[in-house]
């Protein structure tokens, strides 16, 4: 199923404050919604390449029989992600959000009522792919997380460090690539923790399945 942002939708961060402050008012109507439904909702963030898709994979691999999962996953065109984590028998939906480069309060309103209908008590939502405009866009979720790899290099967290004080959780995926990279995941680690004093880092590898258990305990699931 894929959901698309009607022109009357979209909340573009370039518009005025306005429409920010309606997107928070939204994300607070949200998160009573899913307060009330008993869901828990999780909001992942990062650049594309990171390895979100693969992340929401093995937690629901991981969590299969513990939640009846549901999953939005945003995109500006393609229903590629929301396709793999179908394939794992979790109910999947699409947003195409066009040009804009994060999803908004009211398209996640609309994809979860969906959601909500099929019972689920876990949404996680897969937010476009970009560290800077989902910053700015809270959307009802309990935890939002910001996902990074090693290959976006060693200077990607301070280069981007707003959208980690607006996370709760930080990933660093794609341990194994530090090497042939030449970055330091210590360094990252600390980069994170001093962008945001109070957020839980979590390395993994999402390929290898390597700090999944670390990562489920880091979203208290």
């Amino acid at each position: 199923m894929i959901i698309t942002a009607d022109e009357d939708e979209v909340l573009d961060i370039e518009l005025e404050e306005d429409f920010l402050k309606a997107n928070e008012r939204m994300a607070k109507l949200n998160r009573r919604t899913f307060d009330r439904a008993g869901v828990k909702v999780i909001d992942f963030m990062g650049s594309i390449g990171a390895g979100k898709t693969m992340l929401i994979e093995r937690l629901a691999v991981a969590l299969r029989g513990k939640y009846r999962m549901g999953v939005i996953a945003g995109d500006t065109t393609t229903a590629i992600d929301a396709e793999r984590v179908a394939k794992h028998g979790v109910t999947s939906i699409q947003i195409n959000t066009g040009r804009l480069c994060h999803l908004d309060a009211p398209l996640v309103r609309k994809a979860a009522k969906k959601l909500l209908r099929e019972r689920v008590n876990l949404i996680l939502i897969e937010n476009v792919g970009n560290l800077i405009c989902p910053a700015e866009f809270p959307l009802g979720a309990h935890k939002r997380v910001v996902v990074v790899s090693v290959t976006e290099g060693e200077y990607m967290i301070k280069k981007k460090n707003d959208i980690f004080r607006a996370a709760e959780v930080a990933v660093i995926n794609k341990k194994d690539m530090s090497g042939p990279m030449g970055v330091d995941v210590d360094g990252l680690v600390k980069d994170a923790n001093d962008a945001n004093p109070k957020i839980k880092v979590v390395v993994t590898n999402a390929r290898s399945g390597e700090g999944i258990p670390e990562l489920i305990g880091a979203l208290e699931l």
